[in-house]
């Protein structure tokens, strides 16, 4: 029977994403995502839960969170989740992961840019033809 590894997540970075190259030159970035649910519980309050989840970009997409992305974004990311074990004083620890092949920025562009204050909006520029009242009639098909 076929199976399926499969990891949609929305939510936000909770840390600046931090980029390294591995041995054979391939860029790979880490950062961790918060995604929040909240409910109210049988006696009415509001309850919040978080869960925190680490994620992993290779090449191109590692180049392109890293130059992008930063502590608060809001992001959307699909991949698969991978579990790897590694030794850490001695003792083997495991880590799951969820390696992504689909990134999507999202929320303002104020959100995605470093510095603090947001830029104006831009007007669409004029066209320099007139409305379509003021144009000639002279147009051949």
């Amino acid at each position: 029977m076929p199976s399926i590894n499969k990891a949609i997540i929305m939510g936000h970075l909770g840390k600046d994403p931090v980029l390294r190259n591995m041995p054979d030159g391939k860029a790979v970035v880490n950062f961790s995502i918060a995604a929040s649910e909240s409910y109210k519980n049988k006696d009415g309050e509001k309850v919040e839960k978080t869960e925190w989840f680490n994620i992993v970009a290779f090449a191109r997409l590692a180049d392109i969170c890293a130059e992008y992305l930063k502590k608060g974004s809001l992001v959307y990311v699909e991949g698969k989740f991978q579990t790897r074990k590694y030794e850490k004083d001695g003792v083997e620890k495991y880590i799951t992961e969820v390696i992504i092949h689909e990134m999507k920025m999202l929320g303002g562009k104020s959100e995605r840019t470093s510095d603090d204050h947001q830029e104006p909006a831009k007007t669409p520029a004029k066209s320099s033809k007139g409305s379509i009242d003021e144009m000639d009639d002279d147009i051949v098909f």
